[in-house]
């Protein structure tokens, strides 16, 4: 019988002997059971969302990018190469789906500057940051044809914009029926329409700004600029990267509802963006594998816009 340190006897050992090494060894089968399941499971849970972007997102633009290089009518499902391309670069009107692309990416920073400094407003509480805060996301709710239709009315030549004008000794504009401006009409609208979700996002960000660092600047005596500068852009780096990169998607693929009822392409195609120009070959026209090949387009302008903002945003934070 084995004894104890102190010279008694003692009780056998449960886990000693074979018994024992069986034991520890189904312990230890456990272990490594149970080792595996967690490193599993954050797979198995993504598992849906990633099912879901690819049968929905990738597939039909692998499909769509494949239908592209085929031909339209009497070519139907025939391979064309890069013909659809060609007829993209030699097409004025996409072209000046393209220029305005460029115009849009001109004027971004105003789109996301204006939510920006709302927000500053609103969490600073500057007088009247309630009024802002109980109106800021209404106009995010109302539909973009429902928004379209109510700027129609206040932007024709005989509205009451031109009329506010008049009373103040302005000549009219033609808001919507001068080529030259009715691209910037449509913008406005959106970035009117669509601030509300920057804002948000905005104010999200505040919530992850250290508090201390206002109030020493404050302390300091630095003026709304100097805090705006040097505090709050530092501070909200990533958030600002997010608001430039989704509004610049907005822009690109959330106008068509404006387009269509406050312009209609027009005047002179001046109003044209990739996204009207796709729908006007596919509904229109009945040119899908063009419009496929415009999506494309639509697509690496997007990719390429968003990567280099990421990459000048990035520098810009660095540099600060």
């Amino acid at each position: 019988m084995p004894s104890r340190r102190d010279g008694r006897p003692g009780v056998p050992s449960r886990q000693a002997g074979p018994i024992g090494r069986v034991r520890r060894a189904k312990r230890a089968g456990r272990a490594r059971r149970a080792g595996r399941v967690d490193r599993l499971a954050p797979f198995v849970l993504v598992a849906p969302a990633v099912l879901v972007v690819v049968l929905l997102r990738l597939w039909p633009l692998v499909l769509g990018i494949n239908f592209s290089f085929t031909g339209d009518g009497e070519l139907n499902g025939t391979a064309v190469g890069l013909d659809n391309y060609l007829a993209l670069l030699d097409d004025p009107l996409f072209r000046t789906s393209l220029r305005n692309v460029g115009l849009l990416v001109l004027l971004l920073p105003i789109a996301v500057a204006i939510p920006g400094l709302l927000a500053t407003f609103i969490h600073l509480k500057v007088p009247g940051h309630r009024v802002y805060r109980g109106v800021y996301f209404f106009p995010a709710v109302l539909s973009p044809v429902i928004v379209g239709a109510i700027f129609t009315l206040l932007l024709s030549f005989d509205g009451p914009l031109n009329a506010a004008l008049g009373g103040l000794g302005l000549p009219p504009v033609d808001w919507l029926g001068d080529p030259d401006v009715a691209i910037f009409a449509v913008v406005g609208v959106h970035v009117w329409a669509t601030f509300g979700m920057a804002l948000v996002v905005f104010l999200a960000g505040f919530s992850t700004l250290d508090p201390s660092l206002l109030d020493a600047a404050k302390v300091d005596g630095a003026s709304f600029v100097q805090t705006l500068r040097h505090v709050i852009v530092p501070g909200l780096t990533r958030t600002i990267q997010f608001v430039f990169v989704t509004t610049m998607i907005g822009m690109l693929t959330s106008m068509f509802g404006l387009l269509y009822v406050m312009t209609g392409g027009g005047p002179e195609g001046s109003t044209y963006l990739p996204e009207y120009y796709i729908w006007m070959q596919q509904g229109r026209f009945d040119r899908p594998a063009l419009a496929s090949a415009a999506s494309t387009a639509l697509f690496v302008a997007m990719l390429v816009v968003g990567l280099a903002q990421v990459a000048v945003l990035r520098r810009t934070g660095k540099e600060d």
